[in-house]
C-alpha cells in the first residue's frame, strides 16, 4: 500500500469509479482542475495514471495499492468492498465494449457479456494434469506427436489464432513421457494470451526441463485471425514456427528426420 499522507485539508479528486469512493471519504471535488491530489483505488497497468499525469504534471496521483512497484500483489485480482462480485465486475465491463458499438439491448445480445466472460474463463483455465514420465526402457529414438490441434487468442488484438504443432523429443537412457501429455504441454500454453513464437518455445524448454533429453523440436503452423480479419486482411495465410534444442539443433541428420518426419502425411 501506498504511503500517501492523505489529509482532509486537501481537495481530492477520484478517479471514475474506484477513485470516487475513497475521495468521498476524504474532501472530495467534482473535476482534475479543483483537486489538489488525484486518487484512484488501484495502479494496475500504469496507463490511467500516465494519462492524468499528461493532463495535470502539476498534481499529485495517488492510490491505495500499486501493482506496478508491490510486487506481492502483481498477479492478483483486487476487489474492493464497493465492488461488485468479480464475474458481474467483469460482465458489466464486457456489456459496456459492446454498447459502445452495437444495441447491448436486442434480444440475441443481453445474456452476451455473461456467455463473453464464461468462454473467456473456460479457455483461459486449461485443465490441470500430471506430467506422467516411464522408464524409457532402452528407448534412443525420436518420438515424435504431430497434427496437434491448438487454439489460442492473440496478445496484441484479443482475435483467435488456430492450427496444429508437431512435438518430438528423442529421451536419455532413462525417461520418457506419456504421449498425451505432450498435447496438454501445448494446449496449457496455448491458452492463454499469447504469440505463436512464445508457445513455440515455452513448450519445447518445458519439455526439455522435465525430460532433460538429448533435444526436443517443436514446430507450430498457424492461422492468425487478427492479420485475416483485420490490418493487411490476407485470407488463407498461415505462420510456421520452429524450436529446436539439444541435438535437433547441433546435428542436421536429427533435424532432418524430424521435419521429414513432421511434414509427412
Amino acid at each position: 500500500m501506498i504511503e500517501m499522507g492523505l489529509s482532509n485539508s486537501k481537495k481530492y479528486y477520484g478517479v471514475p469509479r474506484g477513485g470516487q469512493y475513497i475521495a468521498a471519504m476524504m474532501n472530495p471535488v467534482d473535476t482534475p482542475e479543483q483537486a489538489d491530489i488525484i486518487i484512484d483505488d488501484l495502479i494496475d497497468s500504469g496507463r490511467t495514471m500516465a494519462r492524468y499525469l499528461t493532463l495535470f504534471p502539476d498534481k499529485p496521483f495517488v492510490a491505495l495499492f500499486d501493482k506496478t512497484t508491490e510486487p506481492d500483489i502483481a498477479g492478483v485480482w483486487l476487489r474492493f468492498p464497493w465492488e461488485k462480485s468479480g464475474a458481474e465486475e467483469l460482465e458489466d465491463n464486457a456489456a459496456r465494449i459492446i454498447q459502445y458499438f452495437d444495441d447491448g439491448n436486442r434480444p440475441g445480445m443481453v445474456d452476451t457479456p455473461r456467455r463473453y466472460v464464461k468462454f473467456l474463463k473456460e479457455f483461459l483455465t486449461p485443465p490441470e494434469f500430471n506430467f506422467t514420465t516411464f522408464d524409457s526402457e532402452g528407448v534412443d529414438e525420436m518420438i515424435l506427436v504431430k497434427n496437434i490441434p491448438f487454439f489460442s487468442l492473440c496478445e496484441h488484438h484479443l482475435a483467435p489464432f488456430f492450427g496444429t504443432a508437431a512435438i518430438g523429443y528423442i529421451p536419455n537412457t532413462m525417461t520418457i513421457v506419456g504421449l498425451s501429455k505432450l498435447p496438454r504441454v501445448l494446449e496449457m500454453f496455448a491458452r492463454r494470451f499469447q504469440n505463436q513464437e512464445r508457445i513455440t518455445t515455452q513448450v519445447a524448454e518445458y519439455l526439455n526441463e522435465k525430460l532433460s533429453p538429448r533435444g526436443v523440436a517443436v514446430t507450430i503452423t498457424a492461422r492468425h485471425l487478427c492479420m485475416e480479419m483485420r490490418g493487411v486482411k490476407k485470407h488463407d495465410t498461415w505462420t510456421t514456427t520452429s524450436k529446436l534444442i539439444g541435438v535437433f539443433k547441433e546435428d542436421p541428420n536429427a533435424r532432418k528426420e524430424f521435419m521429414d518426419l513432421s511434414l509427412r502425411q
